[in-house]
C-alpha cells in the first residue's frame, strides 16, 4: 500500500473512532429524552433516521415489498409480535457507515442485527454477518449480545437485563469496524482480513459462498421467534 495513502487512511479511521467515543454519551442521553428524533448536532454530522417512531417506511421484509403484520409500531418502537413476522431489512443499502440503535429483548429472547445483507441467498444470514442480540442471563446461545456471531466476542458484559433498553453503536469501514454496547467498547476487526478469513473457515458460515463477501448491503433486524423491540435507529454514511 502506498505510504501516504496508508497514513491518511489510519488518520481518518482514528478521527472516526475518536468522534464515535466522544458522542456516545451524548447520544445515550439524547435518546432517553427524545426517542426517535435527531438532534441539531446529529443532523449537522450527517445522521439520518431509519425510524420516526410511527412508521416502518424505511424497511421491508427480506425478499418482499412490504412489512408483514407480524411487526407492529407500539409506543414508539418496532416490535416483533408473532411467529412468521419475517426478517426486516432496510430498503436502502449501506457500505461504510456508523449505526446506532436501541433494542429491548424479552426474557430468554434472541434476535440479531445483520449488515451487508444481499438477497441472493435464501436467508439474510447466508450473506450478512450478525451482531448478536439476546437475553444474556436466560438466553440459550453461548454467543452473547453485542458479539459478532462466531467471530469476535467481548471481554465484558455491559448489557442491561431483559426488558430494559440497550444501546448499540457500530462503526463499519474497510479499515476497521468497532462495536460498542451501552457506551462500552466491545470488539474491533477488519472484515475480510487474514484473521477474519481464519475465523470464517472455522465457523458454520464457511459453507455459505455468499457470506461476508458484499461490501455493501441492507441492515437486517432478525426474526428469531422471540419478542424484541427496536427504536432510535440512526445511521450515518462514512465516506
Amino acid at each position: 500500500m502506498d505510504q501516504p495513502f496508508a497514513h491518511t487512511m489510519k488518520k481518518t479511521i482514528s478521527l472516526l473512532l475518536t468522534a464515535a467515543v466522544l458522542t456516545t454519551t451524548a447520544t445515550l442521553n439524547a435518546a432517553d429524552k427524545a426517542p426517535n428524533t435527531l438532534s441539531t448536532a446529529e443532523k449537522a454530522a450527517g445522521w439520518k433516521s431509519l425510524f420516526d417512531g410511527k412508521s416502518t417506511s424505511e424497511f421491508r421484509n427480506y425478499k418482499k415489498d412490504a412489512v408483514s403484520d407480524g411487526w407492529k409500531v407500539v409506543d414508539g418502537a418496532i416490535v416483533w409480535t408473532k411467529k412468521g413476522a419475517g426478517d426486516l431489512i432496510t430498503k436502502k443499502k449501506f457500505g461504510s457507515f456508523e449505526l446506532t440503535l436501541e433494542y429491548n429483548i424479552s426474557e430468554g429472547g434472541n434476535s440479531g442485527i445483520m449488515f451487508h445483507v444481499t438477497e441472493e441467498g435464501k436467508r439474510p444470514y447466508h450473506s450478512g454477518p450478525e451482531i448478536q442480540v439476546q437475553d444474556n442471563a436466560k438466553g440459550r446461545d453461548p454467543e452473547l449480545s453485542g458479539w459478532l456471531y462466531e467471530f469476535y466476542p467481548a471481554k465484558v458484559d455491559a448489557t442491561k437485563p431483559a426488558g430494559q433498553w440497550n444501546h448499540v453503536r457500530i462503526l463499519m469501514t474497510p479499515g476497521k469496524s468497532v462495536h460498542w454496547m451501552n457506551g462500552t467498547y466491545y470488539c474491533d476487526y477488519v472484515k475480510g482480513s487474514k484473521d477474519w478469513q481464519k475465523k470464517l473457515a472455522a465457523s458454520k458460515f464457511a459453507k455459505w459462498e455468499l457470506f461476508g463477501k458484499a461490501d455493501s448491503g441492507h441492515i437486517c433486524l432478525q426474526d428469531h421467534g422471540n419478542v424484541v423491540k427496536f427504536r432510535n435507529l440512526k445511521i450515518r454514511e462514512v465516506k
